[in-house]
């Protein structure tokens, strides 16, 4: 083969492998833009690591911020399961407190009608039952005791050594004694009894509860005491003939 002709060929063998080394160089230049341009892989071209590992670690990234969220819901979960029982437990014993203290006004109550219903029966047998009379002695004692009670339901002043004095003076303690020769027994109105009062005078004082007859030892006494109060202020007062 002539040598031009060995020239021409080496020559398009020489082209042809530049353009595969051309062609390579461009494949090359453009997977780098393509890289560069990818967000968030800048850094992973330049250091020339591998985009695998970049998604690897996001990846993980963003379940450790699941796995935080997760955990503090689970948390606020807790705390709102905690608050719940706490107040189911706060409103169980308010409850429980309102119905014992429910209850205690109700026995308190029962009780105070049971008390009242109880103290109504005992005055009702208190009312029911017969109040014994008192009694007297029948003697010039009983008669001042007696007489001395009577005067204190009407307000007649007088004391029991005030009429005992008076009755031993005037007819010594004798009911039936009567005077018939003084002043009044002249004008026909004689003293009679324990004080020795005449009946105009026995009328006049009488005292109600007491007996119409002048010679009754107490209605004598009580009739002569009311006297005595009027026009003396009391039969303590009486020395003498009054």
């Amino acid at each position: 083969m002539p040598k031009n002709v060995l020239s021409r060929a080496h020559s398009r063998a020489l082209t042809k492998q530049g353009k595969i080394a051309i062609a390579g160089v461009a494949a090359l230049g453009a997977a780098a833009v393509a890289l560069s341009a990818a967000p968030g892989n800048t850094d992973t071209v330049i250091n020339g690591a591998p985009v695998a590992d970049a998604k690897v670690a996001t990846g993980t990234q963003l379940k450790n911020v699941k796995g935080t969220v997760t955990d503090q819901l689970a948390t606020e979960s807790v705390k709102l399961d905690t608050f719940a029982a706490q107040k189911k437990a706060a409103d169980e014993a308010a409850a429980s407190k309102k119905a014992a203290d429910a209850a205690a006004a109700a026995k308190k109550a029962a009780q105070d009608r049971a008390a009242q219903q109880t103290a109504s029966r005992s005055t009702e047998r208190l009312d029911m039952q017969p109040v014994a009379a008192k009694t007297y002695a029948n003697n010039l004692d009983g008669w001042i005791r007696q007489s001395l009670d009577v005067m204190k339901q009407h307000n007649i002043p007088g004391s029991y050594s005030g009429l005992h004095r008076n009755i031993i003076r005037e007819s010594s303690g004798n009911p039936m004694a009567i005077n018939n020769w003084d002043i009044n027994a002249m004008n026909g109105i004689p003293s009679k009894g324990l004080l020795q009062v005449i009946q105009p005078t026995f009328n006049a004082y009488h005292v109600s509860g007491t007996s119409w007859n002048i010679y009754d030892p107490v209605a004598n006494i009580t009739a002569a005491a009311n006297y005595a109060a009027h026009r003396y202020g009391s039969m303590d007062n009486v020395n003498s003939a009054y």
